[in-house]
């Protein structure tokens, strides 16, 4: 069969979504829901007729965004802004999981007439927030929300889908009769975190020494060395018996807060990536569904929206942030903002692929689910914030005019250089750091502000200095400026 059609219908459909992005902007609707909009019009009930039922590949296309989506997430992730909710995040990702599980499957199983069983299934399903939604609703939005509200959201959904997916597979197989009970399948959760958050560490540390110390013959070569180091952290991580969604995220977040040269590619490069990742994500799995079943289930979805929203959620986020007395104010932010999307869509392809009894009614009730979420939810985030008093001015981050890690004919390039607390650097003025001739202090990044310095200029902990230098002239110049104050050593 020729590839040329399938190439084509392909090329025009990303084309859709990527134009359909700039209206979702505009009408201020998350672009995931248009995403997924396309991919049903594609289907076979829509005006596309493409016939797709393959759950199993649709569940490895979802599997494999979400990976590259977490793996960018976690590179654009702060450590500064994660380590103070690191408490709340974590415990967002494991109390609050069980306990909306737990609500939320009792009242499936009442509405929907299902097993006790199956409606807790359905309710672990549905169970955690998305990241690939969280990270895209929340990094387009205009307006910040106050305090930890958004690190606590991103950290809640980059780590949670370990336990959505115990609770999923533990479920499936007390039903298919393949597991003893809970306590039999407890050392698979234990192992889920512990080694997806060791791979997660292991594959960050070895990344970054990659990173800085190959030298590729092409700069372009780096973001695709990262790219292959995201997919074997998931797939090695998987293999071992942890979580490889844990783990990739973690790597990314190690890499992304450690110095990297070409750091400016590999973001952009992993941007770009994230963004086709869930395009192609929503896309399948929107051709998954089938519309003209969806009116059978709507009703009692709505109610089941309507009680993981209102009762479920915030339940559950009060019991996991009581103990660190997070103002009631961002809880009730947090609770709202519980976006489902593409996590519990891939959850929902598990008991199609193992058979499960009602399978096909699961996978309908949870797509209108994530629908429901995201419309919902998506798009009344500033309302929500606004009415608690959770917002905050959030102006544009101001580019530098140079790109760092850029090559120039000389064959110097533009260097980013964090100024750690007690460092040497700290505290000193430019004419006072003995800079080489062939080091040329350009620029200095102080809270999201670029500034000219002078001689006089003194920089601080915190600050990011942009240095034109070659590649060894650099390393020496940091490791002279960044050891602790009293070890200078050798000037730079």
């Amino acid at each position: 069969m020729d590839a040329e059609p399938f190439l084509l219908v392909g090329a025009g459909l990303v084309l859709l979504a990527v134009l359909s992005s700039r209206v979702a902007g505009r009408l201020g609707i998350p672009a995931l829901l248009l995403f997924l909009g396309l991919g049903m019009l594609a289907g076979s009930d829509g005006p596309g007729g493409i016939d797709f039922a393959d759950a199993e590949l649709g569940q490895s296309v979802g599997i494999g965004a979400l990976a590259l989506i977490l793996f960018d997430g976690g590179l654009s992730t702060r450590w500064g802004t994660v380590r103070p909710v690191l408490g709340p995040g974590l415990t967002l990702a494991t109390v609050s999981v069980v306990v909306t599980a737990a609500i939320t499957g009792v009242v499936a199983a009442w509405a929907f007439d299902l097993p006790l069983e199956t409606g807790l299934l359905l309710g672990a399903i549905v169970s955690s927030t998305d990241a690939a939604a969280v990270f895209a609703v929340l990094r387009t939005r205009r307006t910040g929300l106050a305090g930890g509200i958004q690190p606590t959201l991103e950290l809640e959904s980059g780590a949670n889908d370990p336990m959505a997916i115990f609770l999923t597979i533990a479920l499936i197989e007390i039903m298919t009769e393949s597991a003893s009970g809970w306590p039999a399948l407890l050392p698979m959760l234990v192992a889920q975190f512990a080694i997806g958050a060791a791979g997660g560490l292991a594959a960050g540390w070895a990344a970054r020494h990659a990173v800085n110390r190959l030298d590729l013959d092409t700069d372009g070569l780096y973001p695709v060395l990262t790219l292959a180091i995201a997919g074997g952290t998931y797939a090695a991580t998987a293999l071992l018996g942890g979580s490889g969604f844990l783990a990739v995220y973690i790597c990314g977040l190690w890499l992304g807060n450690r110095e990297l040269l070409h750091r400016k590619s590999i973001l952009r490069f992993h941007d770009a990536v994230a963004w086709l990742a869930q395009i192609a994500m929503f896309l399948v799995l929107g051709l998954l569904v089938f519309p003209r079943q969806l009116p059978d289930v709507a009703g009692r979805s709505l109610l089941l929206v309507a009680v993981l929203a209102l009762v479920a959620r915030p339940i559950a986020t009060t019991l996991a942030l009581i103990p660190f007395r997070v103002p009631w104010r961002e809880q009730a932010v947090i609770a709202w903002v519980g976006l489902r999307g593409a996590t519990p869509i891939v959850l929902a392809t598990f008991p199609l692929v193992e058979g499960i009894p009602d399978a096909d009614v699961l996978f309908d009730v949870v797509f209108f689910v994530v629908l429901t979420s995201v419309l919902l939810q998506g798009t009344t985030i500033d309302r929500v914030a606004r009415l608690f008093g959770a917002t905050i001015d959030s102006p544009p981050t101001v580019a530098a005019p140079l790109e760092a890690g850029a090559p120039l004919p000389d064959g110097t390039a533009l260097r980013e250089l964090p100024i750690p607390a007690g460092a040497v650097a700290d505290g000193r003025s430019v004419v006072d750091l003995g800079l080489p001739e062939k080091v040329l202090l350009v620029l200095v990044n102080r809270n999201d502000t670029y500034i000219v310095p002078t001689g006089a200029t003194r920089l601080g902990a915190g600050d990011v200095v942009l240095l034109l230098a070659s590649d060894d002239v650099f390393v020496r110049v940091r490791d002279a400026l960044t050891a602790p104050a009293g070890q200078e050593g050798e000037r730079p």
